[in-house]
């Protein structure tokens, strides 16, 4: 009698990988994750690239299909000579937000690898791209391709009929402008990609019926009106104050022709589509990394991988995961794999086997013995700085040995302010949450007004925050920029934030 083979349920063995193997894993990791965890995903495209199309992909912001620009040429090449001199390393995946989801994974990597990959990327980050709510309200992932396809074919035909100089000046000038090009309030209709692609012709030609006559008849002033009732309804039929500098010049710019505004549009979608990813990076590594490391040990459990390829994924898992201390010399802040996934598993523990401070700290879940709806509530529903803000725990902050410095400039010495201790705790919390909060890392910059009845300047303001100016020579490139997609001069004032009180004015930046 024949005894049975020990191998006979293991989806592989050794290194060597090929796509029977890819597709029995991807089936396996599928039935566990939406059986087991209740994961919701978009289908999946999984596809097998080279180092160089890696490379290719970091490029072109991990997009398949992009218009050309120098810029993503100059950062092949300065990320090609790091990971050929051996001073940087290689992404195991690129995930894309689409549908169906699109996950890069290297060939060079084992089968062990690529199984981790798999939990991760087209499972763990594809739950989270289609159910949390930014996302959802921000980015079509049905759409995005087909709008991409659309960005780089207008834009070609943009250079072979109007110069190629003169399309990459306007590409210039909107990345530059592109971290302030996004929408950051909800819109009153969600966001079609589609429906802004069939679009364009009909825009086109309002432009060309409009925008000229609506500088020609700007009136010298408003009859009867007093300055400031002048004032506030200029600003109004402007929609001015206005954050979204490329929607503004998008729409109001005198001398941009429709190709130009075209350009400004698809930067602008471009920029809103990886607005969500810049407030979730936390939640969104800690989800994936939950996942893999979960089906991981999974598949182990059921026999489906042995030792030595679990013992090869919990070693990648470990370099991924890894938190230098604060007096490390690799320390450069908390890594948001490490911060998510201790926080992933807490919730977990917290819903399992609770202690008293989880009962008083998380009185909504603790015990509830159900953590996966707990997690999916929580990938949902929030982004970095409310989910730290609600969820995270003093057995974390002890964990990873968080305290809070209080560090100003005019000071000679750091004091710490919050040690762990009731008070201390929430006080560490607040502050962390408040770390990740966008609105506090990046600068605010509104269009403020425009001089109609003068020499059509523009006014922009940035509103100073904790006393943090911006660099004045950045800043005079980047008004150059937005002088010459305005078509006139460019006056930026830096106020207050509570006050308003004018602290600073820059020189006008004239366009060339």
């Amino acid at each position: 009698m024949r005894k049975p083979d020990p191998h006979a349920k293991l989806l592989f063995t050794g290194a060597d990988w090929n796509f029977d193997k890819l597709q029995r894993v991807h089936d396996v990791i599928a039935d566990i994750a939406h059986g087991e965890l209740g994961l919701d995903t978009y289908p999946n495209q999984i596809e097998v690239i080279t180092a160089e199309q890696m490379l290719d992909a970091y490029s072109s912001v991990g997009m398949p299909l992009m218009y050309k620009h120098w810029s993503f040429g100059k950062h092949f090449a300065a990320d090609e000579s790091l990971y050929r001199k051996g001073m940087r390393g290689l992404a195991y995946e690129i995930v894309i937000n689409s549908s169906p989801c699109i996950s890069y994974v290297m060939e060079e990597n084992s089968m062990a690898m690529q199984t981790l990959v798999i939990a991760h990327a087209a499972f763990g980050h594809n739950h989270f791209f289609k159910n949390n709510a930014l996302f959802r309200q921000w980015t079509d992932a049905k759409g995005i391709l087909d709008y991409l396809e659309f960005a780089k074919g207008y834009i070609l035909h943009a250079e072979e009929r109007h110069g190629h100089r003169a399309v990459e000046r306007v590409l210039d000038a909107a990345h530059a402008l592109m971290s302030h090009g996004v929408h950051k309030y909800p819109r009153k209709r969600p966001f079609d990609l589609a429906e802004d692609k069939r679009r364009e012709k009909e825009r086109e030609d309002w432009f060309q019926q409009n925008y000229n006559d609506l500088w020609r008849t700007v009136p010298s002033a408003a009859a009867g009106l007093r300055e400031d009732e002048e004032i506030s309804e200029r600003k109004r039929l402007l929609g001015l104050p206005e954050e979204n500098l490329l929607y503004f010049l998008e729409k109001s710019a005198p001398v941009l022709a429709p190709w130009q505004r075209e350009i400004l549009r698809i930067v602008r979608n471009i920029a809103q589509y990886f607005y969500p990813q810049k407030q979730t990076k936390v939640m969104n590594e800690g989800c994936a990394t939950m996942v893999h490391y979960t089906i991981a040990n999974r598949l182990h459990e059921l026999g489906y991988i042995d030792d030595g390829a679990l013992l090869e994924i919990l070693h990648s898992h470990t370099n991924v995961v890894f938190q230098p201390g604060f007096d490390d010399p690799r320390y450069s802040g908390l890594n948001p794999y490490a911060l998510g996934f201790a926080m992933m598993q807490d919730i977990h523990r917290v819903c399992t086997t609770p202690t008293d401070e989880d009962r008083v700290w998380f009185p909504d879940f603790a015990g509830n013995n159900d953590p996966w709806a707990t997690l999916r509530h929580a990938w949902a529903d929030y982004r970095d700085e409310s989910f730290i803000l609600q969820f995270l725990s003093p057995a974390i902050m002890r964990k990873l040995r968080l305290f809070h410095l209080h560090d100003e400039a005019e000071d000679d010495d750091m004091v710490v302010k919050s040690i762990h201790d009731e008070r201390g705790y929430r006080r560490v919390r607040q502050t962390l949450a408040r770390s990740y909060d966008i609105g506090a890392l990046e600068a605010d910059i509104q269009i403020h007004d425009v001089d109609l009845t003068g020499d059509r300047r523009l006014i922009v303001h940035h509103r100073v925050a904790n006393d943090v100016f911006l660099d004045e020579r950045q800043a005079a490139h980047t008004l150059k920029h937005l002088a010459n997609l305005w078509g006139y001069p460019v006056q930026l004032m830096e106020v207050d934030g509570k006050s308003g009180e004018i602290l600073k004015i820059h020189d006008d930046a004239e366009p060339v």
